[in-house]
């Protein structure tokens, strides 16, 4: 990202200060020249991330992963297609769930590389093929993450063939034992991998991420601002739509669409994650309809203005356009297959490219947040 938000908040600074008004502010963000002092602490908007939104959310991602080893232990025993149905349900569930954890990449979500070790896409359907037939494979191998998490659940129990039928002949055939055995080894990895990350929460991390709530480059607010953004723009942004519909090349890549082989669900699984990072946004508690101090409430007491507008109002209108326009959508990978070029997608896509400067320039520049990541796609 070129590093121009600091550009921008000097000129900003520059027509505030202005005697006779002459500069055009179209474009500027601006916080009302002469307000009350802003009296916003960071600390209570952290308690009510961890508290309200980020602990409730691992606990029932958690829970989730909990239901998805129970139903892989009922098709373990039964390989049949009512099994299998209800095996495939329990994984777009959980899958729905991890849209609401993806954006927590901090702390120990961070140092175990939960993201990375969940949710690396497209599936290396050949590599999985080899370690199915061999039965030798090391799943903690970092050359092994796009063999492991829900993009290898997808493969399984969706990609194995074009019916349910040749999916079951495949668990019930000649190399079921080694089937069975390594859905197993991912499953459990992936309930290893989130039962320590809210362990963690739980046990400490919680307290370390509450008590440093200073205003700087390593300071909780700052540090998650960061990863909050950086989610949007590659992982959301970039990696569930830009990416697959061609963003970013010459060419549309539909084999990256998220859950490539169940090829109805990538839309869902992307208004999923967009309401989570919108409602993030806003404070709002998991599970519930009230909310508390957020990335909002903070542009509020910064009493925060673009172009006239209240930017915390853009950015959700933003956000609601976003949604709409992508949710008027076929499933991604129709979108991508059935039309040259896949010219809705691609609108839509802009809409959703939107929010990025919205979040990336003006929210942090009005909060005083450096962005700490590079990129070249000249958002």
């Amino acid at each position: 990202m070129r590093r121009f938000f600091t550009i921008v908040a000097t000129a900003v600074m520059i027509w505030a200060c202005s005697s006779d008004g002459g500069n055009d502010p179209t474009d500027d963000v601006v916080v009302d020249p002469t307000p009350d002092p802003v009296s916003f602490e960071r600390g209570p908007m952290l308690m009510n991330w961890a508290d309200n939104i980020i602990i409730p959310s691992y606990e029932a991602f958690s829970s989730e992963m909990t239901g998805l080893q129970s139903a892989f232990d009922s098709f373990k025993s039964d390989a049949s297609e009512a099994n299998l149905v209800a095996f495939r349900a329990s994984w777009l569930s959980a899958y729905k769930m991890w849209q609401r954890v993806s954006m927590f990449e901090i702390g120990p979500a961070e140092t175990l590389g939960l993201r990375l070790n969940v949710n690396i896409y497209p599936a290396g359907s050949d590599k999985i093929d080899g370690f199915i037939t061999s039965g030798s494979y090391d799943l903690a191998l970092a050359s092994n993450r796009d063999a492991k998490g829900f993009p290898a659940l997808d493969y399984l129990i969706n990609g194995l063939g074009d019916r349910d039928e040749d999916i079951l002949a495949k668990f019930n055939g000649t190399e079921k034992e080694n089937l069975i055995a390594y859905t197993g080894d991912v499953i459990a990895d992936m309930v290893s991998l989130s039962t320590n990350v809210l362990a963690e929460w739980n046990s400490g991390y919680r307290a370390t991420f509450v008590a440093n709530n200073g205003a700087s480059s390593t300071a909780s607010v700052d540090r998650f601002i960061n990863d909050y953004v950086f989610y949007y723009e590659k992982f959301l942004r970039a990696g569930k739509m830009g990416i697959p519909v061609g963003a970013f090349s010459e060419n549309v890549l539909p084999q990256n669409v998220e859950a490539y082989y169940k090829a109805d669900v990538s839309n869902e699984l992307f208004l999923e994650g967009i309401e989570a990072v919108q409602d993030f946004f806003n404070g709002v508690h998991y599970g519930k309809n009230t909310s508390g101090e957020s990335l909002a409430s903070y542009l509020d007491a910064l009493n925060t203005v673009k172009d006239g507008d209240d930017l915390k109002k853009l950015i959700n209108d933003q956000f609601d356009l976003a949604k709409t326009k992508v949710a008027a959508l076929e499933p991604f990978r129709n979108e991508i297959e059935d039309n040259v070029p896949p010219t809705n997608m691609l609108l839509a896509y802009d809409e959703v490219q939107r929010i990025v400067p919205l979040l990336k320039v003006d929210m942090v520049s009005a909060m005083s947040v450096s962005i700490d990541f590079v990129d070249a796609d000249g958002d």
